[in-house]
């Protein structure tokens, strides 16, 4: 008996469970019926296991079946990566490179990183997902991104720091905070309102100081910057993401006794570190000369 088992059996094991059938699953599969079934027995023949069992009209999986299952997922997924690196190599760049990106990530910086990649990969399409602290961890975890410009880590992911990103509280020119004339209490910021972005992702998280009596939430950080000049409320904004808007004089930063910066690591994270496509690697190394240029680097001040 070889040693051996087919990938194809394990693609069987995982359809049958997810399309609850056979007859589902040999439709999902493309084959026939018959050839789904021969995949499980076989597949039960060579583990000399039984993976399912009848409920009524449905095969349930086994306790050994569900167990085999979670690692039949892991390696599918892995053969599908390495073919999909493989097809990626042949071709000399991959046709799409999808990028999720922390929104405290100066905009300015990613176009010139793309301006700069764009010589070289015209070729290549480019998906960019702006996500916000639970955003960019689900855009990881569910593959939905090739690159990801994250604040956090998630466990299982390793990730390189790439710049240090420092917040300020800042409000229009205009608003009655500066015209306080003295540094601020955080007892005077709760009488104001104050503008937040909400978390792009399904957890709803919170990030920093929300003590203030009124809030504003926005789901885009431009729609935030834009009712904070209009001086809707104050807000903390990486300094960067609006160093135009600070020189020119549309935001001032607010003169906070104390708790005036905040600051946050951005990593840089391969959602597949040992299949790192031509073209998600010159992305990120234009990431990371613009960072250099601009005088960013993870030790900056």
């Amino acid at each position: 008996m070889s040693d051996i088992i087919p990938l194809a059996y394990w693609q069987a094991l995982i359809a049958v469970v997810d399309h609850n059938g056979y007859a589902q699953a040999a439709e999902a599969l493309g084959k026939s019926q018959s050839a789904v079934s021969y995949a499980i027995q076989r597949l039960e023949d060579q583990l000399g296991l039984r993976l399912f069992r009848l409920q009524g009209r449905r095969a349930v999986p086994t306790h050994s079946g569900q167990i085999l299952l979670q690692r039949a997922r892991v390696l599918v997924e892995h053969a599908q990566g390495l073919g999909s690196a493989g097809r990626q190599l042949a071709a000399g760049r991959e046709p799409l490179l999808r990028v999720a990106i922390d929104a405290i990530c100066p905009d300015w910086l990613l176009l010139a990183a793309l301006v700069q990649f764009s010589k070289d990969c015209q070729a290549t399409r480019v998906e960019i997902q702006e996500t916000v602290l639970s955003g960019t961890d689900e855009a990881l975890l569910r593959r939905e991104a090739d690159l990801v410009i994250t604040s956090r880590i998630p466990q299982g992911f390793s990730g390189e720091p790439m710049m240090q990103v420092r917040f300020v509280a800042v409000a229009a020119p205009d608003h009655p905070l500066h015209a306080l004339g003295r540094p601020l209490q955080w007892a005077d910021l709760r009488q104001h309102r104050q503008l937040v972005v909400r978390d792009s992702g399904t957890r709803r998280e919170s990030s920093g100081w929300l003590d203030a009596e009124q809030r504003w939430t926005f789901s885009e950080p431009i729609t935030s910057i834009r009712a904070a000049c209009a001086g809707l409320g104050f807000a903390w904004y990486a300094e960067q993401r609006i160093r135009d808007e600070l020189k020119d004089g549309r935001l001032r930063v607010l003169p906070l006794q104390e708790g005036r910066h905040r600051y946050a690591m951005l990593y840089r994270v391969f959602a597949q570190p040992d299949f790192i496509g031509p073209a998600c690697q010159e992305l990120a190394n234009a990431l990371d000369e613009q960072i250099r240029a601009a005088g960013l680097g993870p030790s900056s001040p």
